[in-house]
């Protein structure tokens, strides 16, 4: 028997059952008659049920590079590791990825559905697909049954360290089951021995290979010798095996994925190369670190240590979208900020990413840079949105809350739009989460008392300037009438109206005009920092004023 004859025989004793051939895919997925340069990309995750902070940041690179080029972006879920599967692990992915606005043009879109003409995008239901390759490569002589134990495998790999060998693994003299006859085959099948499909690699020790990537240059490594699994005991394919098969079918032209897999990558050609595909551009993506709080140094965002490495911790806290969006463009590319300061307003989405120009390192994820970016994307936005995003926001994680803040609409509204929709907004709120403390003065649901004076103010002249007060507000005042009246009030106070000549001669007086307004800001609000007094007084109403304004006055008399 030759060795076509053979292979043949052994691929029929292997796959009985499948009747299809490379062909029938074939022409089941054909090209995508994209125009040229078009890049189609994809976000492969496992269906753990947690979102990773840099699957987000993996997929925007996906989505923005096809999207430039004029490609598309799907979301293929890779399923074949069951021990890591967990029911509807499916829907923490698809559900983070809406929440911020990362849409795909293909792939699944939920629990068991999805959308396009290349799927199933779910490995686990391709399995067919994954044999008829794994029998053809039978056919070619570059696949055979392995079936060594567990142990036998543990007995190889102390072997090999014996030996010294520098690769650990099976491969060449250490692949006992590469050279095995049909005869030992049909004899290790009749008696219901377990086996793997491997991979028959034709690599050697003495040569490299060198590919490409994107992001980091050329790079050369050495080439593939392991014989690698293809088909687990159970038929179902390993990740190496099945994304080759998927990344073909489904006409991949960019494999976008974490540095880790850099390795991979000469085993992943040898694969790509056995199946007769083309193999597609790789770009390897720097991980997402940050300091760590005890040692200073960089570390990879953890799970367990991390809040923050999941995508499900901004939904929580209330993160607009928008906000953690543009943030990560800031990691993922240097010239996004300058782009960003050339286009305000124009929608994130629209930067024109260029893939080669991504850093190689690691970028550093850091919530302070985050909250601050966060503040200018809220500031611009007009009242109407965030009372809107707030509402939707509390409905879901703050009930209370949301009915507090629905129970009068158009005074919430005009609340939220207190220093906003002008050239200079205060960018006092990063996340919606903190909405409720800063604007829980105008609530006597939320509001508590805290008359903390500035040192330089003693409660007895506190005392005076409400009492003063008091008398001479009127909510039907305009604003320079407001402050004017604020003004007069200073000079038979001891203060002065001109804070340049408090400075000049601040012994002659006991504060200025701004100290007088603190003590009426503290009283109204119990904050010494707030958007616009005059504002807030039209809100809080006449009653609440003279309610405050008094209360506060008893406080500092009885100090």
């Amino acid at each position: 028997m030759d060795n076509t004859e053979f292979s043949a025989s052994l691929a029929q004793l292997l796959f009985p059952d499948i009747d299809k051939t490379p062909e029938y895919y074939e022409e089941m997925y054909p090209d995508r008659g994209l125009a040229e340069g078009a890049r189609v990309t994809r976000f492969a995750p496992s269906p753990t049920g947690y979102l990773h902070i840099g699957g987000l940041f993996g997929a925007l690179v996906d989505v923005l590079t096809a999207k430039v080029s004029g490609g598309l972006a799907y979301l293929r879920i890779e399923d074949t590791d069951k021990k890591r599967e967990i029911d509807d692990g499916v829907s923490a992915i698809t559900n983070g990825m809406k929440a911020f606005g990362v849409e795909f043009d293909e792939g699944v879109t939920g629990f068991g559905t999805e959308k396009g003409n290349y799927g199933p995008y779910t490995q686990s239901k391709r399995v067919e697909i994954y044999q008829t390759i794994a029998k053809s490569l039978v056919e070619k002589g570059l696949a055979y049954p392995c079936f060594c134990s567990a142990d036998e495998l543990s007995t190889l790999r102390e072997k090999q360290e014996a030996d010294g060998a520098a690769i650990t693994g099976y491969f060449g003299k250490y692949a006992k089951c590469r050279d095995l006859t049909l005869d030992e085959i049909k004899a290790n099948l009749d008696a219901g021995k377990p086996w793997v499909l491997r991979f028959r690699s034709d690599g050697s020790e003495d040569k490299r290979i060198t590919f490409e990537d994107m992001i980091r240059g050329k790079i050369e490594m050495p080439e593939n010798i392991i014989d690698e699994v293809l088909l687990k005991s159970d038929g179902v394919p390993t990740y190496h095996f099945a994304h080759v098969c998927d990344d073909h079918f489904m006409h991949t032209t960019h494999v976008i994925r974490g540095e880790e897999w850099i390795s991979s990558v000469p085993k992943h050609i040898a694969l790509f190369k056995a199946c007769g595909y083309k193999v597609p551009k790789y770009a390897h993506t720097p991980q997402v670190m940050k300091f760590d709080d005890e040692t200073g140094d960089k570390r990879k965002l953890s799970k367990r240590k991390d809040p923050e490495a999941a995508v499900s911790y901004f939904v929580d806290e209330g993160f607009p979208k928008e906000s953690l969006i543009e943030y990560l463009l800031t990691l993922i590319s240097s010239g996004f900020e300058d782009w960003r300061r050339a286009n305000p307003g124009v929608p994130a989405m629209d930067y024109p990413f260029n893939l080669k120009k991504m850093s190689s390192s690691g970028c550093l994820f850091d919530l302070v840079k985050l909250n601050d970016v966060s503040k200018n994307v809220i500031s611009v936005m007009n009242a109407e949105t965030v009372y809107e995003r707030v509402c939707e926001w509390a409905k879901e994680f703050d009930g209370e809350f949301y009915g507090v803040l629905t129970a009068d609409l158009v005074r919430s509204k005009a609340i939220l739009n207190i220093d906003r929709e002008n050239p200079k907004p205060r960018k006092d709120i990063a996340k919606w989460s903190e909405v409720k403390d800063y604007i829980s003065y105008f609530f006597n649901e939320y509001y508590q008392a805290d008359y903390t004076l500035p040192e330089n103010i003693s409660p007895a002249d506190a005392k005076a300037i409400l009492e003063a007060y008091s008398k001479v507000y009127s909510l039907d005042d305009d604003k320079d009438t407001w402050f004017q009246k604020i003004k007069d009030l200073c000079a038979p106070l001891g203060f002065t109206p001109n804070v340049k000549e408090f400075k000049q001669n601040p012994d002659a007086f006991k504060g200025h005009v701004g100290d007088v307004s603190s003590v009426i800001r503290i009283a109204l609000t119990s904050r010494r920092n707030t958007p616009d007094l005059w504002s807030i007084m039209g809100l809080l109403g006449d009653g609440e004023i003279q309610r405050r304004l008094a209360d506060a006055a008893a406080a500092y008399e009885r100090i």
